[in-house]
């Protein structure tokens, strides 16, 4: 049986893996700091799933977390834009060296795949979440040097995740009314099921140190949102458009139908974008 331990493991990625783990019939350890989501989750999940309370800022708790996996995947992080800007320290210690224990309780346990999630932001960084993601990119993909060599370490790279309790979208249905700073800006989107099934797949196909990108579409906010107020610009930290793979990334990018790769082996079945391949939400 195969033992997969997420981290974040009750928000709304880590929901949605569980589930999908669960399915396959592999056991799944749910890894998490807030006991109330813990509660709800476990009433609506069936199979052989494990509840473990714990910050990825605790080295020794993840260890024990860890022991018998052969699945790491790490959602866990500080999302929230404007609380990293006002508390970049705090975002440093859960998104960068977070990520740096998780990875290291996943090498010392010998786990066979890890998977890390990141993010757009983390594609010419301009700001302290951004930065993070770039950060805790670079220790995940690190691993494959130091680490176990049965261990494989890979990145899923991707925009707002449709229906996630973050989004947007679904601030705009059940919050107070929503100020879009710039009508103009734009965001990628990926559904729940595409975020799931790329995780899986990194899992299954990855040989370490590989970036997976889905292809995903991008919308205006003030297309998504038409009735909403417009604010009078951009706030710091924000950009107006995202970027999920950067002009020096693309020399090293291959397109493999379903998604994009980012890797410095040449995959059998991909084709090398072209020179001039840019992947920005505004274009």
């Amino acid at each position: 049986m195969t033992v997969a331990l997420c981290t974040g493991g009750t928000g709304s990625f880590g929901s949605l893996f569980a589930r999908h783990a669960l399915s396959l019939g592999w056991q799944v350890r749910v890894f998490s700091r807030d006991e109330l989501k813990q509660a709800e989750l476990r009433k609506q999940l069936t199979g052989d799933v494990r509840f473990m309370l714990g910050d990825v800022r605790d080295v020794a708790r993840l260890k024990w977390a860890a022991r018998g996996a052969d699945v790491v995947v790490h959602a866990a992080a500080l999302k929230r834009v404007d609380a990293c800007e006002y508390d970049p320290l705090e975002c440093v210690n859960t998104n960068v060296v977070g990520t740096a224990n998780v990875l290291t309780a996943a090498i010392d346990e010998k786990v066979y795949a890890g998977v890390l999630l990141s993010s757009d932001k983390a594609v010419h960084p301009v700001n302290t979440y951004g930065a993070s993601k770039l950060l805790a990119e670079k220790v995940w993909v690190g691993g494959n040097i130091y680490g176990n060599p049965d261990s494989r370490f890979s990145v899923v790279r991707y925009g707002n995740i449709r229906g996630s309790r973050g989004s947007i979208l679904e601030h705009a249905k059940s919050g107070p009314p929503l100020v879009i700073r710039d009508p103009d800006a734009t965001r990628f989107w990926i559904n729940q099921q595409q975020a799931v099934d790329l995780v899986h797949h990194a899992i299954e196909h990855a040989q370490g140190g590989e970036i997976y990108v889905p292809k995903l579409t991008a919308s205006r906010l003030g297309d998504l949102l038409p009735n909403a107020p417009v604010g009078d610009g951009l706030e710091q930290g924000e950009k107006l458009h995202e970027q999920l793979i950067s002009d020096e990334e693309a020399r090293r990018t291959y397109d493999l139908g379903s998604h994009f790769l980012i890797t410095s082996q040449e995959p059998e079945d991909g084709v090398r974008v072209p020179g001039a391949f840019r992947y920005v939400s505004g274009s």
